[in-house]
């Protein structure tokens, strides 16, 4: 049996590990993945300024990918496409118990649902939207839960009380309203503090939900702990520049915050009755 020198085992090692080591930052894009509560053009433009922050600290290209609904990113999350993952709380919890993505940060403004009317609709408050049409975003969206759970409260029951509308989008949802197609519309308080203000001044608010957590950053547990340590770095850094203080501000983000886990685990309702929905539509 022929006795190979040091030297060489050695080398051999180096490969088997160059072999097993996770593909350098380098060479493979991190993919971004971010919640679809806005439409397409939307989420590019909002998220490109904090990618193009976090290729600058990590040198590695930042792709952003969505999904067409949110039924399909919440498989696509399943299915582990995203390194990196921006999505609503109790899809969060959802990311974590299916897939083991793990919490790293979240916007420190809590997110609010709010039901709308166009301004100069005669409706003022919940019990005027008795037997009318409402346009929610997607129906899973915590924020159209919530409020639907509001509702509940005071006597008004989804399908029997009052019928709704799947838009899509935050956005579509607005415009069924603005249009004349819905009498309300459900929404979270983020996407409506993007919209334009020409927008928003056809808009007028008659329902808000108590506060709940907001959009959560959660890494795949493929990263090792240094590269979600060094994103979270970067997000911390970005959110001091000034051009990270005013995206905060263009989307009422507040920063960035710790993630609680109890906060996740209050969660769990809603992420449960949004689980149970995905599998009852086709």
């Amino acid at each position: 049996m022929t006795k190979l020198n040091p030297a060489v085992l050695l080398g051999l090692f180096l490969l088997l590990i160059a072999g097993s080591w996770p593909a350098n930052s380098a060479d493979t894009p991190l993919v971004f993945g971010v919640f679809p509560n806005l439409t397409a053009k939307q989420i590019v433009e909002t998220y490109r300024p904090l990618a193009d922050a976090l290729e600058k600290q990590l040198q590695r290209r930042v792709v952003i990918y969505s999904a067409r609904d949110f039924k399909t990113f919440v498989a696509r999350t399943r299915q582990g496409e995203y390194d990196l993952l921006l999505t609503a709380p109790h899809l969060a919890w959802l990311a974590r118990q299916d897939t083991g993505y793990r919490p790293l940060l979240k916007y420190a403004q809590p997110v609010r649902g709010l039901l709308v009317v166009r301004f100069a609709s005669p409706f003022h408050e919940e019990e005027a939207l008795r037997g009318r049409l409402i346009a929610t975003a997607d129906s899973i969206a915590v924020a159209v839960l919530a409020l639907q759970a509001e509702l509940a409260a005071h006597g008004l029951r989804r399908n029997i009380d009052y019928r709704t509308v799947d838009s899509g989008t935050h956005s579509n949802a607005v415009m069924q309203v603005i249009n004349g197609r819905a009498d309300g519309a459900m929404l979270g308080l983020h996407p409506y503090t993007l919209m334009s203000p020409d927008i928003r001044q056809q808009l007028r608010v008659i329902t808000e939900t108590p506060p709940l957590s907001s959009l959560m950053v959660l890494t795949h547990p493929r990263l090792l702990d240094a590269e979600a340590q060094a994103i979270r770095k970067a997000l911390l850094q970005f959110a001091a520049t000034t051009e990270g203080q005013a995206f905060m501000l263009r989307g009422g983000y507040g920063g960035f915050a710790e993630v609680d886990g109890s906060e996740l685990r209050a969660l769990r309702p809603y992420a449960l009755q949004a689980q149970e929905m995905l599998r009852n539509t086709r």
